[in-house]
Formats: C-alpha cells, sequence, structure tokens
C-alpha cells in the first residue's frame, strides 16, 4: 500500500469541496430564470456525458445484466430512498440528485481508474491533479443547481479514489480495456438516467443502480473464464 499516494486524492477532494462551496454560495445569488437555464444546461450535458461514456463499450449484455443485477440489489436495500432521508434531514430536497450526479462525474470514468492506480503504484498524480481541476470547475456548476448534496460527494471522491490508490497492485486490472470500458459503459447509463431526472423527463432512482459498479467487473470476470 503506497500511503503517500493518497495525496493526489486528498486534493481532489479538497477540489470539489471548494468549488461546491463556491457553488452553493453563488446559487443564492441566482434568479429563478437564470437557475432554470442552469438547470437545462446541466441536464443536457449530463445526457452528452453519458452517451460518451456508452460509446466504447465492449459486450453490452454485461452492461445489461450489471445494471439488471445491481438494480436488484439497490432497491432491495433501498439505497435511493436513504439518500433522500438524508437529504430531507438536511432539508435539501436536491440532495439525493446532487450527491449521485457528482460522485458518479467525478468517480466513474478512465481518469480517476486509471490515475488513481497510477498514483498508487508509481507515485504519480499528474492524471488525478488534471482531474482535480475540472472535477473544481464542474463542482461549481453543479452545486449552483443542487447544493450541498455536491459538497457531500467529496468525501466520496476521497474514500474510492483513496481505496483504489491504497489497493493499486490489487485492482490494477480495473485499468485493462476489457474491464473498465464496460464499467464506464454502466455508469454512462446511470448519467443518462440522471438527466431524465434533471430534466423532469423520469425520477429513474438512479442510486439504485450503483450496486451495477461492482457487478460490472465480475461479470466480466466470469465472461473471460468461460472463455
Amino acid at each position: 500500500m503506497n500511503i503517500a499516494g493518497l495525496l493526489p486524492a486528498t486534493v481532489n477532494s479538497v477540489a470539489v469541496l471548494i468549488g461546491s462551496s463556491v457553488g452553493t454560495l453563488l446559487k443564492k445569488g441566482i434568479s429563478d430564470k437564470y437557475k432554470r437555464i442552469l438547470f437545462f444546461a446541466v441536464g443536457l450535458s449530463t445526457f452528452g456525458i453519458g452517451i460518451k461514456m456508452i460509446l466504447e463499450v465492449n459486450n453490452f449484455l454485461i452492461v445489461l445484466f450489471s445494471m439488471a443485477f445491481g438494480g436488484l440489489l439497490g432497491e432491495f436495500f433501498d439505497i435511493e430512498g436513504k439518500l433522500k432521508i438524508i437529504g430531507d434531514k438536511m432539508k435539501e430536497g436536491d440532495f439525493s440528485t446532487g450527491f449521485v450526479t457528482a460522485s458518479l462525474l467525478f468517480l466513474v470514468g478512465p481518469m480517476t481508474i486509471v490515475g488513481s492506480i497510477t498514483a498508487g503504484l508509481k507515485g504519480d498524480g499528474s492524471i488525478i491533479y488534471t482531474k482535480s481541476l475540472l472535477d473544481f470547475i464542474s463542482s461549481i456548476v453543479l452545486s449552483s443547481t443542487y447544493g450541498i448534496g455536491v459538497m457531500v460527494s467529496a468525501f466520496s471522491v476521497l474514500v474510492v479514489q483513496g481505496a483504489i490508490t491504497l489497493f493499486a497492485g490489487s485492482l490494477k486490472f480495473l485499468s485493462e480495456p476489457v474491464y473498465l470500458n464496460d464499467l464506464v459503459a454502466v455508469g454512462g447509463l446511470m448519467v443518462l438516467g440522471i438527466g431524465f431526472r434533471i430534466l423532469e423527463v423520469k425520477d429513474t432512482w438512479v442510486g439504485n443502480f450503483l450496486p451495477a459498479l461492482i457487478f460490472s467487473p465480475f461479470l466480466t470476470f466470469i465472461t473471460l473464464l468461460l472463455k
């Protein structure tokens, strides 16, 4: 375990925390008509990001079964419901949308996985530092729409990226395209679901699909064994 390699994950988490704090403060001074246009901008951009994440999928059956099994497990544990309860206690109606949106956008992507593994194995945090700047900007925009839920996602960034960094040797396989592309595609489908929610087309309860991110590499491993 490379504990010194946790610095990039910490910097990324702080960048999200600062950016979301700025966005949350700006939210209070933005009129409703500007909030509305920001709302649509975030929703449409989310669609674009989701589509981009899906395009390099290797095996859509793996994505489908990951979503199905993950959704059933998430429904059983009522992940989305628990997130909504947290939001209600904080009097933040958009808490779950903000938290899930930000967590997925900040964590489900090649830069997160490859960057964290590189930081853990080589002590090179350059990819994560670049990502930190991007996340800082994104967190300002997201939190200006969804508030404190985006801020709390900074904890997810620290925990997930920190864990990947610490266990980089064991998780190196995730950086291989055969695993990475389908994992990112699963995240892309959830991001699309968030887009539907943001634009108020359909409330997709995306939080209940989070376990799909665990099923994806497992199903890829099983498929490779069968081959």
